[in-house]
């Protein structure tokens, strides 16, 4: 059953997001501009970012339960977070071309767009949040959907 009430877990959640991508748009590449963004995927986007912030922020649901089996999908989750930072951790030590920002982490293709995604669906699996993972699923379309487009206009640029 989902209750209403600030969790812990999910501001814990955004911030480990939201801080490298505050980074990066502070000191992006200047070579990073993609000007044909699709309106519809941008929408999914930002729909989504607002859901899952609203739904993590919003549903006490997302406090562990030690003693659930579900407790790997959330120890799982934590694991794709943890390659998110270190896919972020691994760009900023690069020579921050657009290449080390498409480049795969563990054969994960577009490793920025995705590993979020997966972190989100897994702990909405976690809690049982059906609103959590259907957001993560508006948010892959887009956030996914635009990163493939960027990484193939970079790709037939090179």
């Amino acid at each position: 059953m989902m209750r209403l009430g600030f969790s812990y877990i999910g501001l814990a959640y955004l911030l480990i997001l939201v801080i490298p991508n505050a980074l990066w748009a502070r000191d992006k590449n200047k070579k990073y501009e993609f000007k044909d963004e699709t309106k519809i995927l941008s929408a999914f986007e930002r729909v989504g970012q607002v859901f899952i912030t609203v739904t993590l922020l919003l549903f006490t649901d997302n406090e562990p339960i030690l003693s659930s089996v579900w407790i790997v999908w959330l120890y799982i989750s934590l694991i794709f977070m943890i390659l998110y930072e270190v896919y972020w951790i691994r760009y900023f030590k690069s020579e921050k071309e657009i290449n080390d920002f498409y480049h795969p982490i563990l054969g994960i293709p577009i490793p920025g767009a995705i590993l979020p995604v997966i972190v989100f669906l897994l702990l909405g699996i976690y809690k049982k949040l059906i609103w959590l993972i259907l957001s993560a699923i508006i948010f892959g379309i887009g956030h996914i959907g635009i990163h493939y487009i960027h990484f193939k206009e970079n790709k037939t640029k090179n």
